[in-house]
């Protein structure tokens, strides 16, 4: 089982090691992770990739088969989203963690969209989802979202919860009221890295191998997503550790 300690512990060591590489490894390292978060997020919606696909969108490559024009351009709007989402927990004056830097967020992930530019919330109740969980009726989702505004921007909850509940509460908050017909499901895990990021934290990489397990604690206490949050947390930290031991591991076989 995951603890606040032992993410904490690993995460000393990782601070570290982040301390000590190269710029090139630093490069190397984002990119792997960037792909890596787009790959899973996107698998948990459904939609599985291949690496050519994720490169080739990444990279802005001439997209020769029209009929991946739907696939490049969903991606592309997922790494504007991760991209957006690091300069927002980088800059030193902090925009407030609010509904709208969330609609903004939804904006840059779903830009065609009419929800996200008309600043409307989803108007009923998909028949045909991925997720199984019981999510708010459209007529209730507006004063759920001034429900989820009131305690982001209330001091009590900066000051009474840790970065790591905060990040998870969002999350399952977000996921329970479902706002948007559409990427609702990612929405609340950028949202979850956000406040992770922003307290030095590597994102939580939520992986395709636990979709399942996923799905299932969406339905239970909001506990339980955030222990699967921890977990994947942890994993970020013990992969992005693996990583850079061996590049200096490499660099003095080579002094």
């Amino acid at each position: 089982m995951t603890t606040r300690q032992s993410i904490d512990q690993k995460f000393k060591t990782l601070t570290h090691l982040l301390a000590t590489q190269e710029e090139s490894t630093l490069a190397l390292f984002q990119e792997r992770l960037d792909m890596s978060w787009i790959y899973h997020d996107c698998a948990l919606e459904g939609s599985v990739l291949s690496f050519h696909e994720l490169k080739s969108a990444i990279d802005k490559d001439v997209i020769s088969d029209v009929s991946l024009i739907p696939t490049y351009d969903e991606i592309r709007a997922q790494k504007n989203a991760i991209d957006f989402v690091r300069e927002a927990a980088s800059m030193k004056k902090k925009v407030p963690l609010s509904v709208d830097l969330l609609r903004k967020l939804h904006e840059i992930l779903s830009p065609e969209d009419p929800e996200p530019r008309e600043g409307t919330w989803r108007k009923e109740t998909p028949v045909h989802r991925l997720y199984f969980h019981d999510i708010a009726a459209p007529d209730k989702i507006p004063g759920e979202m001034q429900k989820l505004q009131e305690w982001l921007l209330d001091p009590d909850t900066k000051k009474n919860t840790t970065p790591l509940r905060l990040a998870s509460k969002l999350h399952f908050r977000l996921m329970q009221i479902f706002p948007y017909t559409r990427h609702s499901g990612k929405l609340a895990r950028m949202g979850m890295n956000l406040v992770l990021l922003r307290s030095g934290y590597p994102p939580a990489v939520i992986h395709s191998t636990d979709r399942q397990r996923y799905y299932e604690a969406l339905k239970g206490p909001s506990l339980q997503v955030h222990g699967i949050m921890a977990d994947s947390l942890e994993n970020s930290i013990d992969s992005a550790i693996k990583m850079f031991s061996e590049a200096n591991t490499g660099r003095k076989a080579l002094a």
